[in-house]
């Protein structure tokens, strides 16, 4: 999913969940806002937090993508079905649909 495509769904009724697998210090300095932050390192010992995710669409982010396809490969195999990863990240995100989110 592109920023341009998250953020019309974000505007509408059905707006998705949003996990962010970055570490803390990536999610203090610039985060999409009601985003749920669980860093990659910690899903395996963290996944059940999203049971209530499983048969909703969620939105996976990280800083340009690649940590957040490993998240959606593992959610996957968990039984995870409504899962898209925000291409190209929050670094896109910033240049492409709010340049107020730092980039770093």
């Amino acid at each position: 999913m592109t920023p341009p495509e998250l953020a019309r769904r974000l505007q509408g009724p059905a707006a998705p969940h949003l996990l962010d697998v970055r570490e803390t210090w990536e999610h203090e300095l610039a985060a999409l806002p009601g985003s749920r932050l669980i860093p990659l390192g910690d899903l395996p010992e963290r996944y059940e937090e999203l049971a209530d995710w499983r048969d909703t669409d969620v939105v996976v982010y990280c800083h340009h993508g690649v940590r957040s396809a490993q998240a959606i490969g593992f959610l996957r195999g968990l039984g995870f079905t409504r899962l898209e990863n925000l291409s190209g990240g929050i670094d896109r995100w910033s240049q492409e649909v709010d340049a107020q989110t730092p980039r770093y």
